[in-house]
């Protein structure tokens, strides 16, 4: 039997967490054995927070904000997201929890061959309620949010690599998702860039009510962080600020 998911359930309550997970382990198949790199993580992500998953290569944050990201599948414990269960999710379901999902990544991933609007309008592409006009609309207004509206015609090759990335938080959030979920988006910039990312991060977190979970290395970002969650072995637990 299927898990029941609900279509397109927002959160409710200011305190109604956004993330749960219960008991939730993970592992990859190696040889006749296999390697848990996830152990018995239980937590919440709430609306407005800002939670920074922080911990040595290979402790699992990447794994686990996948899992969150509904792009791997949950093989033991619990995990609802916006009020769903994700384990023994039907695929059409977690193709839907992915579209009510902001990703943004350490490498921007904007196609070259189109302007930086046409980048922020893809996740618009094909949805409903949105049409060629409407979707550069939204694209246009979300630029101008991070500072970029008089850059909507060039390509990324004529930006730097701060606003690339800014193009890339827009394009996270031209859909308005309630989660958005980061993988080391200040890595490859400087300092004073890499702050002025995460600010606007933190600034979007507050105005939107979006739930921000970033997975990071870098120490010069960790006071926008409501909480921070540190993964050591795959075991998870909350550092102090």
């Amino acid at each position: 039997m299927h898990a029941t998911f609900p279509v397109n359930t927002p959160a409710i309550g200011a305190r109604q967490p956004v993330i749960s997970a219960r008991g939730l382990n993970h592992w990859f198949d190696e040889g006749d054995g296999r390697r848990q790199v996830l152990h018995n993580i239980t937590t919440d992500v709430f609306l407005g927070e800002i939670v920074l998953i922080v911990g040595p290569s290979g402790s699992g944050k990447s794994t686990l904000l996948k899992l969150f990201g509904a792009q791997r599948a949950v093989l033991d414990g619990s995990l609802r997201v916006n009020g769903g269960e994700l384990r023994d999710a039907r695929p059409k379901d977690l193709v839907r929890v992915r579209r009510g999902i902001g990703f943004i990544f350490q490498s921007h991933h904007l196609l070259k061959s189109l302007s930086i609007c046409q980048n922020v309008q893809m996740p618009l592409t094909n949805s409903p309620g949105h049409n060629a006009a409407s979707s550069r609309k939204a694209a246009l207004e979300i630029l101008a949010r991070v500072g970029l509206h008089e850059h909507a015609s060039k390509r990324p090759a004529h930006l730097s690599g701060g606003q690339n990335q800014r193009v890339a938080i827009a394009r996270a959030l031209v859909n308005r998702p309630q989660i958005v979920l980061a993988d080391e988006p200040t890595a490859s910039l400087d300092k004073t860039t890499g702050h002025e990312v995460a600010e606007l991060l933190r600034r979007l977190a507050r105005d939107d009510n979006v739930a921000i979970v970033l997975v990071t290395h870098d120490n010069r970002i960790m006071d926008i962080a409501d909480r921070i969650l540190e993964l050591d072995d795959g075991h998870l637990q909350e550092c102090p600020r």
